[in-house]
């Protein structure tokens, strides 16, 4: 059908599909949200967890991946982009380290999805990857990374980052709270992730999932927190927010 049209034509066409994908992305990236911030010597990725049928079996329904050894991430959006993404995310991974006998690294896994969803933002027949993803993992020389891409194919390193429902406001707290301070390891790493998703997630251990990536002994480590670990960090967030509170309005009273 567009090879019949004008140039014209199939300009204004892709012009209008555009537009329609885009409230479309949009619509999807506000479903979802995660956070991701890098620490000293780890790589802390938050999600939230929508609940689910009682039918449906969990496990298919993850929102951080292992794409690498050494290399995760997690996606807002739609899900059925994002494990195409991630398959072809871990055959460019593996075909990388069969052609060079190194492992990828992160800012190129990253290049090369930012590069896969820019050529499907102008191709006719196709619609863009509606997912925005947090990619974050350790170099051979064990520097710990963090990118986000977009639906665009743009994608960005930062030390901490959001993206999805409520990233705005996420992102300001990060910004105002990030500090090497608040991730010289991992128990205050993991504090601060609780802490940016409370600004959105409702309260509870069942609405948050968690993984970190630490270098234990020169071996890399990727674990999922288990509901009681979640539960027992945000006992101890509140007991600081009820702290500090407590602290404010005695120095108020002075």
């Amino acid at each position: 059908m567009l090879k019949k049209l004008s140039r014209r034509a199939q300009q204004r066409l892709l012009l209008i599909r555009g537009k329609k994908h885009h409230q479309r992305i949009k619509y999807l990236l506000s479903i979802y949200f995660e956070v991701g911030v890098r620490g000293k010597d780890c790589i802390v990725i938050g999600v939230e967890k929508k609940s689910i049928p009682a039918l449906q079996d969990d496990r298919t329904i993850r929102k951080i991946h292992m794409i690498d050894d050494h290399v995760m991430l997690a996606f807002a959006g739609l899900s059925a982009d994002a494990r195409v993404l991630v398959d072809r995310a871990r055959i460019e991974c593996q075909s990388y380290k069969l052609t060079l006998e190194d492992p990828v690294t992160v800012a190129y896994i990253s290049r090369y999805i930012a590069n896969t969803k820019q050529r499907f933002t102008q191709s006719p027949g196709r619609r863009p990857f509606g997912i925005s993803m947090l990619i974050g993992g350790f170099d051979h020389d064990g520097t710990p990374r963090l990118f986000k891409t977009e639906p665009s194919g743009a994608y960005y390193e930062y030390v901490a980052n959001s993206t999805g429902r409520g990233e705005k406001p996420v992102r300001e707290y990060l910004e105002e709270h990030y500090s090497e301070e608040n991730t010289v390891d991992e128990a205050t790493t993991l504090k601060l992730v609780v802490k940016s998703l409370a600004q959105v997630v409702p309260p509870g251990s069942q609405n948050i999932e968690i993984a970190v990536m630490k270098k234990v002994n020169d071996e890399l480590q990727q674990r999922v927190l288990s509901t009681d670990e979640i539960e027992a960090l945000l006992k101890v967030v509140e007991a600081e927010r009820v702290a500090a509170e407590a602290e404010e309005a005695a120095t108020k009273k002075k």
